[in-house]
């Protein structure tokens, strides 16, 4: 380094940490009830006892000890703990006795999300997740003020982008169009039609008469029924509450979703780094011409783009993580010889391959058809077994980089055969031209 750098780096200002919310020590101070809770919950029998033999002074002066620790080791974790964005990283310290530093490297961020908790929402706060590439756990800041979180997001989504740290600061946060709103009524039916929810019922209505028919005890009804009868509902009720008042809109910095009833998340999905899309199509939804739409991101966990909607919305939607893709409509079935091998299910299964996708379809009465862009595939395989050798069949397999694959099940072996080597063709020239994967590129 020359001296001129030398001087540079010396009387360059020193990186401004902030602190967390004040709001932070009381979340944080539920750590040690927390962990007095697990071993009750680990050994129910023993917690039992032990309390047992506690009196009601010594209860009184645990209590009197417990809260003020709780709340002292809440205030020295959130003390404790700072975070900073300098030229090229974000710095997180934690850790009351061990430290911990995490260096974020700005150009490797690929999401940041903003969840608010039902109870952060009351209090005006909000959790910021930092989603990194190569990284299999979120980094995250909670809780921050959500002014403060939102411009924190569009901060770090600027430098990741390339803009100078003076510039960022003033970039904001970046316009978005909504694409998409799932309207409440419209999500209720799509759960009140999707098979689990069926399936869940009607053995909750079916199983108990049957166990009343063969024990005639009522206890044993009810230990069965209610269980059941709840199943039906929490499945459904969740899902409700978590893909409440979704929508997708269009941003330069990716397609940014928000939902959730009670706790609110402001998600987004990254440029780029989509490997898989699934439209999937249950087969209560047909007659209106609803279909689902799912991801796969690598390094994220977003799996969801689209909980409910036409077609056609679905697909325009599709159409801008996809760019110039065309979703396939009729993918060409197995030979009818397949049948030999999966006597119904091969009727489920289908083959598209464009010039932007590897396209495959399966499932008879919940449809999926898998959109893998060429230039996400990371390795092809050909497999085929002794039966399948037996009547000329093999199944064609496409790894993506989130580590999930799609598979052509059941195609004739020479065009198997043919298949493998144009996708690996198909692959390389589709890398050499893929856009780039970077924030507002």
């Amino acid at each position: 380094m020359t001296a001129t750098g030398l001087d540079d780096a010396a009387t360059r200002p020193p990186v401004a940490e902030r602190r967390l919310h004040p709001v932070t020590p009381f979340r944080r101070a539920w750590a040690p009830v927390t962990v007095l809770a697990g071993w009750a919950v680990h050994d129910p029998n023993g917690a039992q006892e032990q309390v047992q033999r506690l009196t009601s002074a010594m209860l009184l002066t645990g209590l009197a000890v417990l809260v003020p620790a709780a709340g002292l080791y809440g205030f020295l974790s959130w003390w404790f703990t700072h975070y900073a964005v300098t030229d090229s990283e974000l710095r997180i310290r934690t850790g009351l006795l061990f430290r911990r530093t995490a260096h974020i490297r700005l150009e490797r961020i690929q999401a940041v999300d903003v969840t608010r908790p039902l109870l952060a929402r009351v209090a005006g706060v909000a959790k910021l997740r930092i989603d990194v590439v190569g990284a299999e756990k979120k980094d995250e800041l909670a809780f921050l003020g959500e002014r403060e979180a939102r411009a924190l997001r569009a901060e770090l989504l600027a430098r990741a982008a390339g803009f100078a740290p003076e510039a960022a600061r003033e970039v904001g946060e970046a316009p978005a169009r909504e694409l998409l709103r799932v309207p409440p009524r419209g999500l209720a039916l799509s759960l009140l039609l999707t098979g689990a929810t069926w399936g869940s019922l009607i053995a909750a209505l079916v199983v108990p008469p049957l166990l009343w028919l063969a024990t005639h005890s009522l206890w044993t009804v009810l230990a069965v029924a209610l269980p059941l009868l709840g199943a039906a509902g929490a499945k459904s009720a969740g899902r409700f509450v978590a893909e409440y008042d979704w929508t997708v809109a269009e941003s330069p910095d990716g397609l940014r979703i928000d939902h959730g009833l009670l706790d609110r998340a402001h998600e987004t999905v990254p440029p780029g780094r989509v490997q898989t899309v699934r439209i999937v199509e249950p087969l209560l939804w047909r007659r209106l011409g609803w279909v689902r739409v799912e991801l796969d991101v690598a390094g994220s966990e977003n799996s969801v783009l689209v909980p409910v909607a036409p077609r056609a919305v679905a697909e325009s939607v599709t159409a801008h993580v996809l760019p110039g893709v065309t979703v396939p409509a009729a993918p060409s079935r197995p030979p009818r010889r397949a049948g030999r091998c999966a006597p119904v299910r091969w009727r489920g299964y289908g083959l598209a391959v464009t010039g932007s996708v590897f396209a495959a379809r399966h499932g008879l009465l919940r449809r999926r058809l898998s959109l893998v862009p060429h230039a996400k595939v990371q390795s092809v395989r050909l497999t085929q077994g002794p039966w399948k050798r037996l009547w000329r069949l093999a199944d064609v397999h496409v790894d993506t980089g989130a580590g999930k694959t799609v598979t052509a099940r059941l195609r004739d072996a020479e065009e198997a055969a043919r298949l493998l080597a144009e996708q690996a063709e198909r692959s390389r020239t589709g890398r050499r031209d893929a856009r780039p994967d970077r924030w507002m590129a």
